[in-house]
């Protein structure tokens, strides 16, 4: 069966811990341990409340980041954003973005795709200006981070743009090379909150 044909089936539900738990132990399971895949596990306390389909986008941000003002100005750390929201598309980041006018605020958001824009532009932001939100794909967001121009410390709130579907009906997780890219950045991230002990930061995901 065609991906779409399923989906065109399945009415959206709120993400779960559990979705994308079941995701990383699909993708890595067949080459690490099961000592190294229970240290896989992200515990459910590294989660937000998943968006219940009845906010926009703006509310919702509103709702699991009361704070935002707060962190927004004490964020001053080059190379980094506070909030990285990932999503399937560049044009779907470009309606993530103006969606999101009411909560942003005063704050720079980046836009982390490859359409249209370099990486080596995207570097020289980062390292020239602060910018409090990213918001774009995993492929560009990992090649950032291997080339060393988007550090993930400072990063609090991750967002999945969980249940949005293409024309073709698929989910940013029902599109392999988006998939592939998107736990590259979970483990990335994943790996930070195993290794930077002495960092009083967490990382909390969230569906949109």
């Amino acid at each position: 069966k065609k991906i779409s044909d399923v989906l065109q089936k399945s009415a959206p539900k709120p993400g779960v811990p559990a979705d994308l738990q079941n995701l990383l132990t699909q993708h890595f399971g067949e080459n690490r341990s099961v000592i190294e895949i229970e240290e896989l596990k992200l515990s459910d306390s590294c989660f937000l409340p998943a968006n219940d389909l009845s906010h926009s986008f703006s509310s919702y941000l509103k709702e699991i980041c009361p704070k935002w003002a707060k962190l927004r100005r004490n964020h001053k750390e080059k190379k980094s954003v506070v909030m990285l929201v990932l999503c399937s598309s560049a044009l779907r980041s470009l309606e993530l973005i103006k969606s999101m006018t009411a909560f942003k605020g005063d704050c720079k958001v980046l836009k982390l795709f490859a359409k249209h824009i370099k990486i080596k532009e995207q570097m020289n932001m980062l390292e020239k200006g602060v910018f409090h939100i990213g918001v774009g794909t995993p492929g560009r967001v990992k090649a950032l981070v291997e080339q060393d121009g988007l550090c993930l410390n400072s990063t609090k709130y991750m967002i999945l743009d969980w249940n949005w579907r293409d024309q073709k009906l698929r989910r940013m997780m029902d599109i392999p090379e988006v998939l592939y890219k998107h736990l590259y950045i979970l483990y990335s991230v994943y790996s930070l909150l195993l290794f930077l002990v002495l960092r009083s930061w967490s990382v909390k995901f969230s569906f949109c």
